[in-house]
């Protein structure tokens, strides 16, 4: 099965990079990462940022942001935070998002609008009392396991990835994961995602794998996949957005047709 590259911004001049209360000249370009919990979506987006040389940057002035759906969780009613406290509250399905505000973030980023993201903390399962301000900028990453599932969310994206990791692989990173930062012991990790992730990985971030452009197995150590995806992310922030094509047969991601000597180099 063939999946292309999605190429949607016109040809322009470079754009400069964006301060606080400067404003794209053009719509930013969107790129949605999905896959599995503890897949390597981050992991992902922040190699494509190391890549790019855009994680060394002051934020004010990045050309490439990263915006995560875990930033939207709803806030919870007291007798859903008891029971999220238990880990017996389903944050893997699509009501645990609030979707109508990653819809009005979405179309104030389009807007070239400065933008306030909440802090969630997966400790107490709670918003804090403040934000982090996503500042204008030429291309946005925004990863989640279910940007996908909703129609009005995934058509805001121009380019999207599906991070492909093997079962036992999340798994084992998501224990670590939840042991180490978010302070749970084994057995409530390993009753919450026998309970609800599996069964909604399977229900409802599995079956959007369909919609995506490029499929990267094995996340980050899928160099071969970055490089592609942060050459063609250069092309767009240099404003050179020729219509090449990379696919992605039976897993595997195979390259473009040989670039013309005219064109600009690949990164380092």
């Amino acid at each position: 099965m063939l999946r292309s590259f999605a190429s949607m911004a016109g040809d322009s001049e470079t754009r400069l990079r964006c301060t606080e209360n400067d404003r794209p000249s053009n719509p930013p370009f969107l790129i949605g990462v999905s896959g599995g919990t503890a897949s390597g979506k981050s992991s992902v987006c922040e190699k494509i940022m190391e890549l790019l040389g855009q994680n060394k940057i002051d934020h004010h002035q990045r050309q490439v942001a990263i915006l995560s759906q875990d930033s939207f969780y709803k806030e919870l009613t007291p007798e859903q935070k008891a029971k999220a406290l238990k880990g017996q509250f389903n944050f893997d399905h699509p009501d645990a998002f609030d979707n109508e505000l990653i819809k009005k973030t979405l179309h104030d980023i389009i807007q070239g609008k400065t933008v306030q993201i909440p802090v969630y903390d997966f400790i107490t399962h709670s918003r804090k009392d403040e934000y982090v301000t996503l500042y204008p900028a030429d291309v946005v990453l925004f990863e989640g396991i279910l940007i996908f599932y909703s129609q009005e969310i995934r058509d805001n994206f121009q380019m999207k990835l599906f991070v492909d990791t093997d079962a036992d692989t999340r798994l084992s990173r998501r224990v670590l994961r939840d042991i180490e930062e978010r302070c749970r012991d084994l057995e409530q990790v390993l009753t919450q995602y026998i309970t609800f992730v599996k069964p909604a990985f399977e229900e409802f971030c599995l079956p959007t794998k369909k919609y995506a452009d490029v499929i990267i197995p094995r996340g980050a150590d899928n160099l071969v996949a970055i490089n592609l995806i942060v050459q063609h992310i250069q092309d767009i922030l240099n404003g050179g957005h020729s219509k090449r094509q990379t696919a992605c047969v039976d897993g595997h991601v195979v390259p473009p047709r040989k670039r013309r000597t005219s064109e600009s180099s690949r990164p380092h």
